[in-house]
């Protein structure tokens, strides 16, 4: 800022050489972005005329109307006060300014004062703003994290991968956080300028924003759109008219962007991954240091009574019950953030899990946490905030009944193991799985699994021999792993391990569900008498046809195998079930030669057509953090079966390092297919 006719000539913030230092540089260059707990430098140049008993005084003011005013004190005060010195000669003087690391994030405007010896203004220059974030790197900010690898994962990264699937077909895409994009960080602000502690008192908001629980709950709030000016609204079945489909998004930037662009109308449409991973974006450019959880067979338990109950029908169907909403997820994806909880009591610092996913009320707002892992693992239920229900999600007993035609209730099946399985996140290696499993619950059928159990109040089973009664059934579902498109067959098998033969009815129903287990219609049911001779196993096999089951499937591409036998008068009627993820094929992905910055280079993506019909309305959509914005390839005509598509698209990347190219590609018959391709920008 210059001023070529009063005392203060110039003014530099210096923002190449703090952000650099400050770790912002990816975000911006020309405006200053600084961390809390860090010193920064700017430059004054002032006329030869300045007299010598003048003296500077520095004035921050903070919030959208200027609501907290902060006088720099000139000398070290107290930690939780902002100071600075100056070095240089009367025309020339470098400004170190100090902020305490417990300092309020967001916009600060800076005025540099001029002051006479009797205390007058005579100058003043006071149009500079700069941001102030979160500051990981600073042993004194409670979201310090003392690990370099970790910090350039869970801050700096701005490419993720997502885990989805079911606990033993694990599969995963790609998503670009892209944190550091342009003009992201602003509307991470006006996110939290959003929120309904900022819209009713604003001082108080602003206050409240040095602390990470306060700031990383209304994040969570704010992710979803429900009862608030939130950025993304759910929607867990077709149609997704008037929106885009949930698994077309991957990353966040164009959600974020869409919805600061329309004034704060929500996105449509989201699901639990991609509010976490928006979540995580917005968490990471503030300075928190988050990562993305996928937590398998995840359990929505609403009553709080540590048993997700399922009603059956006599077919095996869905009991229709108004008030149910105990529920199931093959996965579900929150974020963990890092943060020491001084409001909490000792042994509850570090990873802290936070849902963005609407699913219960916490505190009157559609978010949870932020709860302490260590809390979960231990049964520490008491623990702010939503301790019982993410305890329930990963440790919660499934209990499938049948309702006769009487009204009575009649168990079939209790699962006490099948929650919270191969819970995963990126590794800070590379992009292959970590199993964080261990973090959330003690090794399964150990004695402080127990005492935990005990300690939380849920039911706790001695654990049997596992050799059955005599006569008793057993029940079990083999299959391949089925590519989408294609008829397979699932194998049941009844296995008596009594002495007499067993004559049996066994049903076989496969179905299909979407992740969350919303039932979309039935594909194939066979009812049979057998007879298992004793010591001996009956195995039958249920053919699912492409024809039967793609009127059906969702996006997910899940069929769930329900296998139920009974044996009047030898065996009490026993279930079993299986979630058959079908599998859809990869796009290829190149980026030839070598990638200069601001240089055009050419990606070249092909797809073949696995399904036995031909595929209309075929779109692959582009993005890559510091690559190029979100950009939508339309394929002209039909793709008949076996056929091959290829499309290339020439782009400029704008920043240098390790880039990810995501690529997915959609139609009426085949959608969320997915494909990723590095590229590594040089300097010109």
């Amino acid at each position: 800022m210059a001023n070529h006719k009063g005392l203060i000539i110039d003014v530099d913030l210096r923002s190449h050489e703090n952000n650099l230092a400050h770790h912002t540089r990816e975000i911006d260059l020309e405006r200053l972005i600084v961390r809390r707990g860090q010193p920064f430098t700017i430059s004054l140049q002032c006329s030869d005329s300045l007299s010598p008993k003048h003296h500077l005084e520095l004035v921050l003011h903070l919030g959208k109307r200027d609501e907290v005013v902060i006088r720099v004190q000139k000398e070290r005060g107290a930690g939780d006060k902002w100071w600075f010195n100056q070095q240089g000669a009367q025309d020339e003087m470098l400004l170190t300014l100090h902020s305490p690391a417990n300092a309020v994030i967001g916009q600060y405007q800076l005025a540099v004062l001029m002051m006479s010896p009797d205390g007058r203004i005579v100058e003043m220059a006071d149009k500079m703003t700069f941001h102030l974030l979160f500051n990981p790197w600073c042993k004194d900010d409670v979201v310090y994290l003392p690990d370099e690898t970790l910090l350039q994962e869970y801050v700096m990264n701005e490419d993720g991968v997502i885990y989805m699937g079911t606990w033993d077909y694990i599969n995963s895409i790609p998503w670009n956080y892209g944190q550091f994009e342009d003009h992201v960080m602003d509307i991470c602000f006006e996110v939290l300028d959003n929120s309904k502690g900022a819209l009713k008192n604003s001082e108080l908001d602003t206050e409240n924003r040095s602390d990470p629980v306060y700031v990383s709950r209304m994040i969570t709030a704010m992710v979803n759109s429900n009862g608030d000016r939130g950025v993304l609204t759910g929607r867990w079945d077709e149609p997704y008219s008037g929106g885009v489909a949930p698994y077309r998004w991957t990353g966040s930037v164009p959600i974020l962007r869409q919805w600061s662009n329309t004034r704060m109308r929500p996105v449509k449409y989201g699901q639990c991954w991609v509010f976490a991973g928006v979540a995580c974006t917005v968490l990471r450019c503030l300075g928190i240091p988050t990562r993305l959880i996928t937590n398998f067979s995840s359990a929505h338990d609403v009553d709080g009574n540590l048993s997700v109950d399922f009603l059956l029908n006599e077919r095996l169907e869905s009991f229709d019950r108004r008030d149910r909403k105990d529920s199931s997820w093959n996965f579900h994806c929150w974020v963990e953030s890092w943060m020491r909880r001084d409001d909490l009591l000792k042994g509850n610092d570090g990873w802290q899990v936070l849902d963005p996913t609407p699913q219960e009320l916490s505190d009157g707002e559609f978010c949870c946490g932020p709860c302490p892992v260590t809390a979960i693992k231990e049964g520490n239920l008491a623990v702010k905030y939503d301790a019982p229900f993410v305890f329930a999600e990963v440790n919660a007993d499934i209990v499938y009944w049948i309702i006769q035609q009487d009204g009575q209730r009649q168990k079939i099946r209790e699962d006490q193991g099948s929650v919270g399985r191969n819970i995963s996140t990126k590794s800070v290696y590379g992009d292959y799985r970590e199993d964080v499993t261990l973090h959330y619950k003690y090794p399964e059928g150990s004695k402080k699994e127990r005492e935990v159990y005990e300690k939380a109040g849920r039911r706790v089973t001695e654990p049997t021999s596992g050799r059955p009664e005599p006569g008793q059934l057993q029940l079990s579902i083999k299959h391949a792993k089925p590519v989408f498109g294609t008829d397979f067959d699932v194998i049941v098998e009844v296995k008596n391990e009594g002495g007499t033969d067993v004559h049996a009815q066994l049903t076989m129903l496969a179905m299909a569900v979407t992740y969350n287990s919303l039932h979309r219609g039935e594909c194939q049911r066979q009812t049979i008498s057998v007879t298992v001779p004793a010591h001996k196993a009956h195995k039958e096999a249920l053919r699912l046809h492409y024809d039967d089951y793609v009127r059906c499937v969702s996006e997910h591409h899940l069929i769930r195998v329900k296998a139920l036998v009974e044996a009047p008068g030898e065996n009490e009627p026993i279930m079993t079930m299986a979630n058959i993820p079908l599998s859809t094929p990869e796009l290829l992905v190149q980026v030839p030669g070598k990638a200069v910055v601001w240089e055009q280079v050419t990606a070249y993506i092909s797809f073949t057509n696995p399904l036995p019909v031909p595929l209309k309305g075929g779109v692959f959509t582009v993005e890559g953090g510091g690559l190029l914005s979100a950009t939508e390839i339309h394929v002209d005509g039909n793709i008949a079966p076996g056929q091959n598509v290829a499309v290339k698209l020439s782009f400029s990347p704008m920043r240098t390092g390790v880039r990810k190219l995501l690529v997915d590609f959609d139609s009426d018959r085949l959608k969320d297919v997915k494909g990723v391709a590095t590229v590594v920008v040089r300097k010109k």
